[in-house]
C-alpha cells in the first residue's frame, strides 16, 4: 500500500501554518495553534481518527480566533485530501456515535470527493476557553470542504457546551477512521470509477 501521508504549508497575511498528516498512524498529535480549546479538539480528533497529525499555526490572534480556526481546518482538510490520493481501496463510508458524559454526538461521512457539511452542535455559550463557539462548527465544515468530503454531524443531547463540542469532534473522528479503512480492494469505491 502506498503511504497515505502529506506535508503542507499554508501562508497568508493572516496565518502561517505547517501540517503533517499520516492517515495510517496511531493517533499521535502535536498541535500548537495558539488557541487552547482548538488544540484540545484537534488533538482529540487525531487520537480517535487514529491519524498522526503535526499542526503548528502562527495566526493573527490579536484580531480574533476566526482566521486561525478556519485556516487550520483548511490546511488539515487539504492534507487529508492529498494523502488519500485517488481514494482507491478505501471503505469510503463511515458513521459513529460518541458520548461524553451527558452529551451524545452522531457523525456520518462519505469520502465522496464532493464537499458538503451539515453541522448542528446546539452550542449556547459565546466561547469555550479562547475559541468562539461559532468557530467550532466552522472548523468541522471547513475541514470537510477542504477534504472534499460529505459530512453530517449532529449533537443529539447534552447540556455542557464543552462536552457537546468534544463529543462532536470525537464522533467525526471515529466516522472518519471507519471511512479511511482500507477494505482490501484495489478499486475506487464508486460506480463512477472516480471519487
Amino acid at each position: 500500500m502506498t503511504p497515505r501521508q502529506c506535508s503542507r504549508t499554508r501562508k497568508t497575511n493572516e496565518t502561517d501554518i505547517r501540517v503533517i498528516v499520516d492517515l495510517d498512524g496511531t493517533g499521535r498529535a502535536e498541535v500548537r495553534t495558539g488557541l487552547g480549546f482548538l488544540d484540545h479538539l484537534v488533538t482529540a480528533f487525531a487520537r480517535h481518527a487514529r491519524i498522526d497529525l503535526d499542526l503548528e499555526c502562527h495566526g493573527d490572534l490579536a484580531v480574533d480566533d476566526h482566521h486561525t480556526a478556519e485556516d487550520c481546518a483548511l490546511a488539515i482538510g487539504t492534507a487529508i485530501d492529498q494523502a488519500l490520493g485517488d481514494r482507491r481501496g478505501i471503505a469510503r463510508f463511515g458513521s459513529a456515535f460518541a458520548p461524553l458524559d451527558e452529551a451524545l454526538a452522531r457523525a456520518v461521512i462519505d469520502l465522496s470527493g464532493r464537499p458538503f457539511a451539515h453541522v448542528e452542535l446546539g452550542l449556547r455559550r459565546d466561547k469555550i476557553g479562547d475559541l468562539s463557539c461559532e468557530n467550532v462548527a466552522h472548523v468541522l465544515c471547513s475541514l470537510a470542504t477542504a477534504a472534499r468530503t460529505t459530512v453530517h454531524v449532529d449533537v443529539l443531547r447534552g447540556v455542557n457546551d464543552h462536552h457537546r463540542a468534544e463529543a462532536a469532534f470525537k464522533a467525526f473522528a471515529l466516522a472518519l477512521h471507519e471511512a479511511l479503512r482500507c477494505d482490501g480492494g484495489d478499486d475506487i469505491p464508486s460506480t463512477k470509477g472516480v471519487l
